[in-house]
């Protein structure tokens, strides 16, 4: 039962990963994919912990950063829609 459990966590993050990787034209969906590996680490260290008895305080953390994250992500597809009009990587300069 553990070992399938691990199997999950691990095709949860490399599905996340190639996402991430091969759908890179949108931020949104670039954004929504870094979520999701955020919350395969989260349940893999959710289920480590409790394996080893540890204290959860360390999965709180996690998660108030992971939220930052999530919300620093959302500012910042909010200003990219307002000033470009979509959330295309094509057209959002750099420089």
């Amino acid at each position: 039962m553990m070992a399938n459990m691990w199997i999950i966590f691990i095709l949860m993050f490399f599905i996340g990963n190639l996402i991430f990787v091969s759908k890179n034209k949108h931020l949104l969906i670039v954004l929504l994919s870094l979520e999701f590996m955020v919350l395969s680490i989260y349940f893999f260290l959710l289920v480590y912990f409790m394996m080893i008895e540890y204290d959860m305080y360390m999965l709180m953390v996690f998660l108030v950063f992971s939220v930052c994250e999530g919300s620093l992500g959302l500012s910042i597809l909010v200003s990219m829609i307002r000033t470009h009009g979509n959330d295309y990587f094509q057209s959002f300069n750099l420089l």
